[in-house]
C-alpha cells in the first residue's frame, strides 16, 4: 500500500511540471491597468449606457485577473467608445386582422437591440498585442416590451456579451 501511495505521489508531481494553465496570455510583468471611462457617441443616446459598460468592464478585469488599477503610467491601457446604439428594430414579422372590414395588418413580434463598442488597447509590456477593434452584439426581444423595460433588461446581456469579448481578446488563452 505505501509503495502504491508513493508511486501516486510522484506521478502527480511529475505531471504537474510537465503542464500548467494559468488562462492568461498577458505576460507576468504585467501589473497595472487603466481602464478610461467609454463616451456614448452614438446616435441615440442611450443616458446610462456609458457609465454602466466602464463600470461593468472595470470591474471584470479588476475582479477576474491580479491585475491592480492605476491612473498613472499603466501595463495596459483600455478606452473607447459606444459608435452604435439601436433598440426597437423589427426582427420578425406576424400578421393578423385587425377586423373583418379593414383586412390583414403587420406587427412587429419581436424587434432587435445592438450596441456596438469601439476598443482601443495599449499593452505597453507586450505591445505587439495591442490592438484598436470594434465589438457588436445584440439580442432579440419581444415587441410588446416597452423601451425602459428593454434597458433595464437587455442592455446587460448585451454588455456581459461585448465585455466578455474583449475580456477574452486581451486576457484569455485560447
Amino acid at each position: 500500500m505505501f509503495r502504491i501511495l508513493h508511486l501516486f505521489c510522484l506521478l502527480s508531481i511529475s505531471l504537474q511540471s510537465c503542464y500548467s494553465f494559468t488562462g492568461s496570455s498577458l505576460s507576468p510583468e504585467t501589473k497595472t491597468i487603466k481602464i478610461a471611462d467609454f463616451i456614448n457617441n452614438a446616435a441615440y443616446v442611450n443616458p446610462t449606457l456609458a457609465q454602466q459598460f466602464s463600470i461593468d468592464i472595470q470591474n471584470r478585469f479588476l475582479q477576474r485577473t491580479t491585475l491592480k488599477g492605476t491612473t498613472e503610467n499603466p501595463d495596459i491601457l483600455i478606452e473607447g467608445e459606444i459608435v452604435d446604439y439601436s433598440a426597437g428594430i423589427p426582427t420578425t414579422i406576424s400578421s393578423g386582422t385587425t377586423s373583418q372590414t379593414t383586412g390583414a395588418f403587420l406587427q412587429a413580434s419581436q424587434n432587435k437591440l445592438s450596441i456596438s463598442v469601439k476598443v482601443h488597447y495599449e499593452n505597453k509590456v507586450e505591445p505587439d498585442k495591442s490592438f484598436d477593434r470594434t465589438y457588436t452584439d445584440e439580442v432579440t426581444y419581444a415587441s410588446e416590451l416597452d423601451i425602459s423595460q428593454v434597458e433595464a433588461t437587455q442592455v446587460k446581456i448585451v454588455n456581459e456579451r461585448i465585455i466578455n469579448k474583449i475580456f477574452n481578446d486581451i486576457v484569455a488563452d485560447w
